[in-house]
């Protein structure tokens, strides 16, 4: 760690390298395997449920509806239709000043199958796409793509299959055009020359040995589901069915220092929010609570995502159930949420689309956004002053690396997170989370070291007042 004393006035982000010891480096890259695994098993918002939802088991969480009556230290959680799942560890004062929250999402960019997605052309058999969230349609065409499938059948039961990721198992493409042949491919814009209804998966060439049927290549597709995982066509009616890409996670640069994966956005959150929950050794001075929601990336809508009421849902259970004297607009009054959700990295390669000193670096900790949206901060909650403060004070206290960072130049694009929905509850509320190069790509990269102090933020959170 540097001698080197800094100038009080100015402030200034700082590479970890240059300022953490090598005994806090190893603890963030032991971290880091330990987040490969959560991202390699949990490349699905179900799969995300399903794998918080056991390591909570196994941490001694029980489910809200088993428990009559919290007391301070009491962990538990709701799984809500098995795609959202809120945790929470009661604090001393039982619920009666309010939740430390950290809010994540466990949904991200990919192609989901359409309803009937099966045909067949000129002998081969494809599925047809939709795809889900903001995506460049040309990065998804030519890689080697799985299939995570949850079907339920007529009659109630259901299956769960995923296809793809192993190596001895078949991966699946997309097609292009080859350069040969592509003169005016080449003359159109990437969003002319790439359209959501030309992303049609490539699922086999060979027929069914039915010499009746009129469809033999699809026919075949059908026999294999049908043997394997007990689908028939009408199955896909009410299935979901998503393609992502194949493959693990993987350590990037000859240091390793990156990991390069599909699904950062957002789960390189979640999992920090999720293991800091799991990790309190005590009982929490506030309640903390953590929330793992779908369908951020298409406007947090629908009975899964941050705008219904699941949270009220919640944390009204959990008021009354610790005997709370609060009602719920008052307890949401003493609140405060970290909306653990990335940010943009700063990336040498486009520079002309970010103002650098306001931009969050790879290796420079956590990332802060007081504001998220677009052009004159549109759909963005703009953390108060306090609020800023409140944060900058906690992780300076707990010795969590932070930068602040902005989503881009002005008028440059935007985005947003949950954070707007929590604040619409009267919670105080303020992005932070990991920066990312080549955000919603198939494959994007984040840094080791600012996943790690995104975990020691979230836990200084759930261990202050």
């Amino acid at each position: 760690m540097s001698d080197k004393k800094p100038n009080p006035l100015v402030y200034e982000q700082k590479n970890a390298y240059t300022v953490l010891d090598k005994s806090e480096t190893d603890k963030a890259y032991a971290f880091a395997e330990e987040y490969k695994g959560f991202i390699n098993a949990a490349k699905t918002e179900r799969e995300s449920a399903i794998y918080a939802e056991n390591a909570a088991k196994k941490a001694g969480f029980t489910p809200l509806d088993n428990n009559e009556r919290l007391t301070p230290g009491s962990r538990v959680y709701r799984n809500f239709g098995g795609k959202l799942i809120m945790l929470a560890v009661i604090g001393k004062s039982g619920a009666d000043s309010g939740f430390n929250i950290a809010a994540a999402h466990i949904d991200a960019p990919r192609l989901d199958l359409k309803q009937l997605p099966l045909y067949e052309s000129e002998e081969v058999a494809y599925f047809k796409t939709h795809y889900y969230g903001g995506i460049k349609k040309f990065q998804w065409v030519t890689l080697p793509l799985a299939i995570h499938g949850y079907c339920v059948r007529a009659d109630g039961s259901s299956v769960a299959f995923s296809i793809g990721e192993n190596e001895d198992e078949p991966a699946f493409f997309i097609s292009d055009l080859l350069p040969h042949l592509g003169k005016d491919q080449l003359k159109k814009t990437l969003a002319e020359a790439f359209t959501g209804e030309s992303l049609n998966l490539i699922v086999g060439t060979s027929p069914s040995q039915d010499a009746d049927a009129a469809s033999k290549y699809k026919l075949r597709v059908l026999e294999i589901l049908s043997e394997k995982y007990g689908i028939t066509e009408e199955d896909f009616l009410s299935s979901e069915i998503e393609v992502v890409p194949a493959g693990r996670a993987r350590d990037a640069g000859f240091d390793g220092s990156l990991i390069g994966a599909y699904g950062h956005d957002d789960r390189v959150c979640a999992y920090p929010a999720l293991s800091a929950l799991l990790s309190l050794s005590g009982t929490p001075d506030k309640t903390a609570v953590v929330i793992l929601a779908d369908k951020e990336e298409i406007g947090s809508e629908g009975v899964s995502g941050m705008q219904s009421r699941a949270f009220e849902r919640f944390t009204a259970e959990l008021l009354r159930k610790a005997g709370s004297r609060l009602d719920l607009d008052e307890a949401y009054e003493r609140s405060f949420c970290l909306s653990t959700d990335v940010c943009n990295a700063l990336d040498p390669s486009f520079m002309e689309v970010s103002e650098k000193i306001n931009a969050a670096k790879l290796n420079h900790g956590i990332g802060i956004l007081k504001f998220t949206g677009s052009g004159g901060k549109s759909s963005s909650s703009d953390a108060s002053a306090e609020t800023v403060a409140k944060v900058r004070a906690l992780f300076r206290e707990n010795g969590v690396l932070w930068q602040m960072g902005e989503l881009g130049k002005v008028d440059q694009g935007g985005g947003g997170t949950v954070a707007k929905y929590m604040a619409n509850r009267n919670i105080q509320t303020i992005d932070a989370g990991v920066p990312v190069l080549s955000m919603h790509a198939p494959w994007e990269l984040i840094a080791k070291l600012d996943l790690y102090m995104t975990y020691k933020a979230i836990l200084a959170l759930f261990s202050g007042q």
